[in-house]
């Protein structure tokens, strides 16, 4: 039984270092072949350096990214960082905005 006791902390340590590194390491591995996977032209992207732009051409190793209207980027595939989701925003209701009587002021 002291055997196994003397272990204890080593197995613990193990345990504590793959929940800690291992684990989220190989989360951040997948989300990140799922960027990759996930890359086609005409998708707004995040370079890891944090220009934006348009994607142009998507090849093998490389992208092309359109950051201004006649300026295009070559850059390493790994560099995209993540892919823009662009957000809806729903129109403002202007009848909300306006209350139906305006507040009196009593005496």
């Amino acid at each position: 039984m002291s055997n196994w006791a003397s272990y204890l902390p080593l197995v613990l340590i193990v345990i504590v270092f793959w929940l800690l590194v291992l684990r989220p390491a190989r989360n951040r591995q997948k989300d990140f072949m799922k960027t990759q996977n996930a890359l086609e032209p005409g998708a707004r992207v995040m370079l890891a350096s944090g220009i934006f732009g348009e994607l142009v051409a998507v090849r093998d190793d490389e992208v092309d990214i359109r950051v201004a209207s006649d300026v295009v980027l070559t850059a390493a595939r790994q560099a995209v960082a993540k892919i823009i989701v662009p957000q809806v925003v729903p129109p403002l209701d202007e009848s909300a905005d306006e209350p139906d009587d305006p507040p009196r002021a009593t005496d």
